[in-house]
């Protein structure tokens, strides 16, 4: 009867009993001995009874000096447990690793154990796991430097990364076969006024203008072939601004790739359509603004600063220096500087403003400098602020309300002058906060003051305070 099952993962024999006769006990044991590495005999209890030993280096570790021993004794404690399984359930013909603790070390072994039918005897067939173990080990520590590996180069390319989204040279990467641009860097993506990502795929060519683009796909070509190629000029197919191209091909993999960096040419770039738009909304602006160089020679205007120094045009003021016209002479200005040179920005200063023709303006500036070619350059606003400050006329004694209506007048009066305003201004607050507690009731408001009523009547009529007349209560 075949005995095969097709769907199994192993076979025995279909007719054992062919054997019958065939095997001598010489034979037997060669054979046992060529299977696996080792092999032991073992008896009912699990007591080593012989020992054959095939693999020179398990008898370096003392394997063939076991008889007598219980296998089980021969294992490591962790192994024990699986001993004890194979001894009660090994005949079901599956391997299980344990470890034999030797002088070198611990030595893993696979086992299956398979039972004789004779007295209750069975026989342990071994494996040495000693080179699949060092393959393990040497398998986990090349995955071990891959990581490290993987991780280098990822800082590496994020350094790459950074470097390129951060450089103020614009820089195109150019698939050499296709010719289409790969990435772009924000500089690129700026010059050439496109959206991120909006050059990713695009013919790198398409980004000069049209009398340009077969001398810069001939520098390409030439790029391809010579490492130093001298860069070709064009201009720029959005704005026809001249630059400067350079080509350098590189291979990342198996692909070809070209760096292409543009340079603009110094001066050549011309006004764009948001430029004018910009220097329209700067000249009809209602504030004042004045762009001057680092010695405050007055580089362009718009109309309400040539409004405001009494000039009769704007090429008038061009090249004068901002202090005819902003400050006190001698102090405001300098105080302005010094704290754009100090923070970069100063806001809302209050100064004024002098025209030529002897009037004077009360105004706030806000100031910022920025680099420029050859050097510094200041922008300044100027709004008026003259139609909103109150001034101390001494008929009228219209009294500052608050404290920076008092500073206001630092520079504009005595310091003896303003003393005495800020006596009256107290005077006034506290007389007017005294008749909102009374209700208006004057006799209890000079009381609570420390005043008689005919001296409140007066501060009253003093500050223009109420009616004259004194209250019946």
């Amino acid at each position: 009867m075949n005995r095969h099952n097709p769907n199994a993962l192993t076979s025995a024999f279909a007719f054992p009993d062919a054997l019958s006769g065939m095997l001598s006990g010489d034979v037997t044991s060669a054979l046992l001995a060529s299977v696996g590495d080792v092999a032991f005999v073992l008896d009912d209890k699990g007591v080593i009874l012989d020992v054959a030993v095939s693999n020179p280096e398990l008898l370096r570790y003392g394997f063939a000096g076991w008889v007598g021993k219980a296998w089980i004794d021969t294992v490591s404690s962790e192994s024990r447990e699986k001993i004890a399984e194979l001894l009660t359930h090994g005949h079901a013909m599956q391997w299980r690793q344990v470890n034999h603790p030797t002088g070198a070390g611990e030595i893993p072994v696979r086992y299956m154990l398979s039972g004789t039918g004779t007295g209750g005897r069975s026989i342990a067939i071994g494996r040495d796991m000693l080179s699949a173990a060092a393959i393990q080990q040497r398998l986990l520590q090349t995955q071990q430097s891959l990581e490290r590996d993987y991780v280098r180069l990822r800082q590496a390319e994020a350094r790459y990364r950074l470097l390129f989204d951060m450089a103020s040279e614009p820089v195109l990467i150019v698939d050499a076969g296709t010719r289409r641009i790969t990435e772009a860097n924000p500089a690129a993506e700026r010059l050439l006024g496109v959206k991120e990502g909006g050059l990713s795929n695009q013919p790198v060519s398409s980004i000069l203008d049209a009398a340009d683009r077969e001398a810069f796909i001939a520098h390409l070509g030439a790029a391809g072939v010579v490492d130093d190629v001298a860069p070709v000029m064009g201009h720029l197919a959005n704005s026809m601004i001249e630059a400067q191209f350079s080509a350098r091909l590189f291979r990342q993999g198996r692909t070809a790739l070209v760096l292409v960096r543009i340079e603009v040419v110094d001066g050549a770039r011309e006004p764009t359509k948001q430029d004018a738009i910009l220097g329209n909304i700067v000249e009809r602006m209602p504030d004042a603004f004045v762009l001057a160089d680092g010695d405050l020679n007055i580089l362009t205007a718009n109309e309400a600063f040539v409004e405001l120094s009494e000039m009769p045009v704007a090429d008038r003021v061009a090249g004068e220096n901002l202090g005819s016209w902003l400050g006190r002479p001698g102090i405001d200005l300098d105080l302005i500087v010094n704290q754009l040179r100090e923070h970069g920005s100063v806001r809302n200063v209050a100064t004024i403003v002098r025209g030529s023709a002897g009037g004077q303006e009360e105004v706030e500036v806000s100031g910022v400098m920025a680099p420029m070619d050859d050097g510094i350059c200041f922008g300044f606003t100027i709004r008026n602020v003259g139609r909103r400050v109150r001034t101390l006329a001494p008929v009228e004694r219209d009294l500052p309300r608050s404290v920076d209506q008092l500073t206001e007048l630092v520079g504009r009066m005595p310091l003896k002058d303003i003393v005495r305003e800020s006596t009256d201004l107290i005077e006034r607050l506290c007389i007017e906060a005294a008749l909102t507690f009374t209700s208006d009731n004057r006799a209890s408001a000079a009381e609570i003051l420390g005043l008689s009523r005919q001296s409140l009547y007066s501060k009253l009529h003093r500050h223009g305070l109420g009616n004259l007349v004194p209250a019946s209560n």
